[in-house]
């Protein structure tokens, strides 16, 4: 199987559009039609849908594209096994992350990254709300949360704590708590995640942050967006430092029971399926991220 005309099924595919597909690859309109219709006669079945306006994946071209994405992955390995393709890394490389941290710590990145690997096209998807890495065929995503799924393989990017804030203005109003009791009725910026959280003090006294015993007039699934309604005044909320730190450090934001924390041993990680073969792509992104970042 053709590992070319693969990459142009997958671009094709992602794409929705054969002529821009074939036009990335250097392909004329003609001869790429021409190449995925001799792809689907071989295996027998039709991968894209297609009309006068628009084209479309088939079932069995969802099917499929995981395993070409896969083909493509292997072939690439086996280059690379042999030498080639470790100087000059090439290909499409999907990645997911949270919006908020990409926003703020991989995106001004991005731009040293390409001058430096000029043949890797990044293709990201950034969202607060997560993705599934396997079914959405990523290369690599970034998860802050604990690595559990035993079909998947990760490496730590960085420590991710979390701690209590908000605004001076908010403090001034209601008033500064002083201990996890003072928080009940405080006004509380909640995920969609309503459960109890615990947190720990630095001497080690353990205690529970209860939503249901503050006021949660604003529930939020973007951190961006609470960081945003914690500086409008809006109440207290639980944020990542790497999302606060110049907030707390140009005095907007003010930790709240600063020798608390959030008890979650939540780590930031590069995660990637573990059926996929490690390639110079992928390395190469993961080394880059891992050595501006953690």
């Amino acid at each position: 199987m053709d590992t070319d005309t693969l990459r142009l099924f997958v671009a094709a595919a992602e794409r929705l559009n054969i002529t821009a597909a074939g036009r990335d690859l250097g392909l004329a309109p003609a001869m790429s039609s021409n190449r995925l219709a001799k792809l689907e006669k071989e295996l027998g079945v039709e991968l894209l849908h297609r009309t006068t306006r628009k084209v479309s994946l088939s079932q069995d071209g969802a099917a499929f594209l995981p395993y070409a994405r896969e083909i493509i992955a292997q072939a690439e390995a086996g280059r690379a096994a042999l030498g080639e393709d470790t100087l000059n890394p090439s290909g499409i490389l999907r990645f997911a992350a949270p919006s908020s941290f990409a926003q703020l710590h991989i995106i001004p990145l991005l731009p040293e990254f390409q001058n430096r690997y000029p043949d890797i096209t990044l293709d990201l998807r950034l969202s607060d709300k997560r993705f599934d890495i396997i079914d959405g065929s990523f290369d690599l995503a970034l998860r802050n949360a604990p690595l559990k799924d035993s079909s998947l393989l990760g490496r730590k990017l960085s420590d991710d704590s979390r701690v209590l804030c908000a605004s001076p203005a908010y403090l001034d109003r209601f008033g500064v708590p002083t201990t996890p009791e003072d928080l009940k009725g405080h006004r509380f910026l909640a995920w969609s995640d309503m459960a109890a959280r615990e947190i720990v003090h630095q001497d080690g006294q353990r205690a529970i942050l209860d939503p249901e015993k503050m006021t949660c007039r604003t529930v939020l699934d973007d951190g961006t967006s609470q960081r945003l309604a914690t500086l409008a005044g809006m109440g207290i909320s639980i944020n990542s430092l790497w999302s606060v730190a110049h907030d707390l450090a140009a005095g907007t934001l003010m930790q709240t029971l600063p020798e608390w924390r959030l008890n979650d041993q939540s780590v930031l990680w590069l995660i990637y399926p573990k059926s996929n073969v490690l390639t110079p792509k992928v390395r190469c992104f993961m080394d880059f991220l891992v050595d501006r970042l953690s």
